[in-house]
């Protein structure tokens, strides 16, 4: 089959297109025709090495992909030859072959049928980023604010997670501001439900976020970003708040005043979805979609590429795409 192969841990830059064997589906797992794949961040870090998995090389990436079931493995009942479906997070991508393939193949149970009336695209697109967000939005339990009242910020809002945190955040009854450097994109994001959208360049942030949440500061962050805009945000939190570490697109985080976070009570913690069991991200996956759902929201694609050009939308990724940048697969 053909295959975009990573041969070192030299980024992206040095995928080769080439040919590998077939996998084979061993127990409790099934192989996949790839229609559609979607690109992550963590898709990028862990081809320069700086991802905790190391996978034997060569390598596939693709963590996210939707497509058509060919052959299932001995145990396997939830799923059967000719199904469409998904990938939720599992170790495809990351410790054994991804998506960015002709074929994969992937745990059973870690594989979800398409919702009603959503296109194969928009599934592809979807698992990752959101579970990510969900994660980021509940794992420090009900939030103490009345629903209205709650506010949550989110950084790079208009990537993959930061478009799925809006959208759940405003499901979960967040006041939502999103920060973007595009008045593009922060027009786009306020259809999609956010209340303010401020420029994370803009020298007076920190009062533009606070004047538009008085009396009240911020509940949640979920940030994506880091590096000198943390401390900002870190500033806006009220009595309480917390952020959600996602992601470090920003690079390093300088120096900020740490009593900060005892003065307010405040808590910073990382998230990883791989900390899902498999029974837990369809769990959650299953309340993702009833929420969209019930919004009328679905996942924002930015563009799709041939499967020949990899390598261009990898270069749209590194750019910040306005939601989720996909490939299309092998014809």
């Amino acid at each position: 089959m053909r295959a975009w192969l990573m041969n070192s841990f030299a980024g992206v830059g040095e995928l080769r297109l080439g040919e590998v064997e077939d996998p084979r589906p061993e127990p409790g797992e099934a192989l996949l025709r790839i229609r559609f794949a979607a690109l992550n961040p963590a898709d990028a870090f862990l081809a320069l090495g700086q991802y905790p998995a190391k996978p034997r090389l060569p390598h596939i990436l693709g963590r996210d992909g939707a497509g058509e079931v060919l052959a299932v493995g001995p145990g396997v009942t939830n799923v059967h030859v000719g199904d469409t479906v998904a990938v939720l997070r599992c170790e495809v991508g990351v410790n054994r072959w991804g998506t960015l393939a002709e074929k994969t193949v992937a745990g059973a149970a870690s594989l979800s049928s398409i919702p009603p009336g959503w296109s194969v695209e928009e599934m592809a697109a979807a698992p990752l980023v959101f579970l990510t967000a969900w994660q980021a939005l509940t794992q420090w339990g009900e939030p103490e604010a009345p629903a209205g009242e709650r506010t949550l910020l989110v950084t790079g809002a208009s990537g993959g997670v930061g478009v799925a945190s809006v959208l759940l955040g405003k499901s979960l009854g967040y006041r939502v501001i999103a920060l973007s450097r595009s008045r593009e994109k922060g027009a786009k994001l306020k259809e999609l439900g956010a209340d303010f959208v401020f420029d994370p360049n803009d020298p007076q942030l920190r009062n533009a976020i606070l004047g538009a949440v008085k009396p009240r500061r911020v509940d949640l962050v979920v940030d994506s970003v880091a590096g000198p805009i943390f401390p900002e945000l870190i500033a806006a939190l009220g009595y309480g708040g917390k952020v959600s570490v996602v992601g470090r697109s920003g690079g390093e985080v300088p120096h900020f005043n740490t009593a900060i976070l005892f003065f307010r009570r405040n808590r910073i913690g990382g998230v990883s979805v791989g900390d899902y069991t498999a029974e837990q991200a369809q769990q959650a996956w299953a309340e993702i979609v009833s929420r969209l759902n019930a919004a009328g929201k679905r996942p924002v694609i930015d563009r799709v590429f041939a499967f020949e050009d990899v390598p261009a939308a990898f270069a749209r990724l590194a750019e910040g795409p306005m939601g989720k940048v996909l490939v299309r697969g092998v014809h």
